[in-house]
């Protein structure tokens, strides 16, 4: 049963059909007019305060509806208005703690909407009621947009995940998206390697990437990230299925660039062995991306997972808390559920005399590090590609030039009698005869 205080049930009814819910076993009571009339009878009190008149009638229209059909679930909307009525607060706390004690014994499920400031001020409804879920509607203050959130304050006799969780309104009704904070677990490692297809920098990996492993490709732009990235998913679709979340790029731009190399992806995203999703920095909580995630993994069996980038990721999150705490509850998501995982990291200098794998510290989270960066020799610009940390097994520990052609992506031989690569402009060592 659905008491409306304020809202005629009309108004109810076409607010409710935008969800296109039914609503035939509702029984909705309308109290909004008891006592209140507007025209030419305006429904004014002269000698008497409208709380001393209206108050009585309302709370015993309550009890009578809900002693009349027996409803095992029942929302008052709004207590607010209740509170309103009450001459005084003594007076209100004595009624609502008697209407919550006469609704479990009834047995009712109920739900009272209560403003929020209104609890602030006055703690007997909290006091009285077993649960208090807060809502909340917050304006962003740099991206001027609105997000939802729920948090449990109180849910007696029950544990419950604390935190504010976001959640969304739309035509298919209410989504959470909890706040999950993913516990570490046991990793069982399989030893399996993960080909990138490249036979130069299998070599250069040492047969590869161990799977269930966290791989950081960080460079500057253009150096070829997000192209090397989609090769070794696209090998690993082969065989399995691989998704790529990417916060920069249209779908379409990079199953081009992959045809464009000679290295086309277009039989695996037809098979949808992988899929490419590109997400609005705008549009997702950082719960509701984990969801995404979460659904891949658990859903569609995805066992390789890329992000494109760190940096469209922290963009999108940081309106919600730090985005290290989000991306460190990522990968521990993946890493437990034996997912590889591929992270794709932009720094901002071409060229520098500091090394830093990343701009955000997130470095220690990953288990591999392949370094691409540019480098001027002889007065061109060339790409250079190296392994900077591997966790588990080996990896070669030279920097070997990286070309995006026509034929694919090509990797060199080890680059030799040259020093200071990583500053972005190596010089030539003479190699003296033995």
């Amino acid at each position: 049963m659905y008491i409306t205080l304020c809202e005629p049930t009309s108004v109810f009814v076409s607010n409710v059909a935008g969800f296109a819910w039914s609503i035939d076993d509702i029984e909705i009571v309308d109290l909004s007019g008891l006592g209140t009339y507007f025209g030419e009878d305006s429904g004014e009190y002269h000698m008497f305060s409208p709380s001393e008149v209206e108050s009585g009638p309302i709370w015993k229209a309550i009890y009578q509806a809900v002693r009349e059909k027996k409803p095992q679930r029942l929302v008052i909307d709004s207590v607010t208005h209740l509170r309103h009525l009450a001459t005084d607060e003594y007076q209100f706390r004595k009624n609502i703690l008697g209407l919550v004690n006469f609704l479990n014994q009834e047995n009712v499920t109920s739900f009272l909407a209560f403003e929020p400031s209104e609890l602030e001020r006055d703690t007997s409804v909290a006091l009285a009621v077993d649960g208090v879920i807060r809502l909340r509607m917050e304006i962003s203050p740099s991206l001027a947009i609105g997000s939802r959130s729920v948090q449990v304050d109180k849910l007696r006799g029950s544990d419950f995940m604390s935190g504010r969780h976001p959640f969304r309104i739309g035509a298919d009704g209410i989504s959470v998206f909890p706040h999950r904070i993913e516990r570490t677990g046991s990793i069982v490692l399989s030893g399996k390697m993960v080909s990138s297809g490249i036979a130069a920098l299998d070599q250069l990996l040492c047969g590869g990437l161990e799977s269930a492993t966290v791989t950081l490709l960080t460079g500057p732009t253009g150096t070829g990230k997000t192209t090397l990235g989609t090769q070794f998913l696209a090998h690993y679709a082969r065989s399995g299925r691989a998704v790529l979340f990417t916060f920069e790029e249209p779908a379409a731009f990079i199953v081009a660039r992959s045809r464009g190399i000679g290295a086309a992806i277009d039989d695996v995203i037809h098979s949808e062995a992988m899929k490419i999703v590109r997400v609005n920095p705008l549009e997702l909580y950082p719960d509701e991306f984990l969801a995404r995630v979460r659904h891949a993994v658990e859903v569609d069996g995805c066992g390789m997972v890329m992000i494109d980038s760190l940096r469209g990721y922290q963009f999108a999150m940081e309106e919600f808390g730090r985005s290290q705490a989000h991306i460190h509850n990522l990968i521990i998501y993946l890493s437990r559920q034996g997912v590889t995982t591929i992270i794709i990291n932009e720094v901002e200098h071409i060229t520098s005399t500091s090394l830093k794998a990343t701009d955000m510290g997130v470095s220690h989270l990953a288990d591999n590090i392949m370094l691409l960066r540019y480098a001027e020799h002889e007065g061109k610009i060339i790409k250079i590609v190296g392994c900077l940390k591997k966790r588990i097994g080996n990896f070669e520990p030279e920097l070997r030039q990286i070309q995006v052609g026509t034929q694919g992506i090509q990797i060199s031989e080890q680059l030799e009698n040259l020093q200071g690569i990583l500053t972005g402009i190596p010089t030539s060592v003479r190699k003296w005869p033995e």
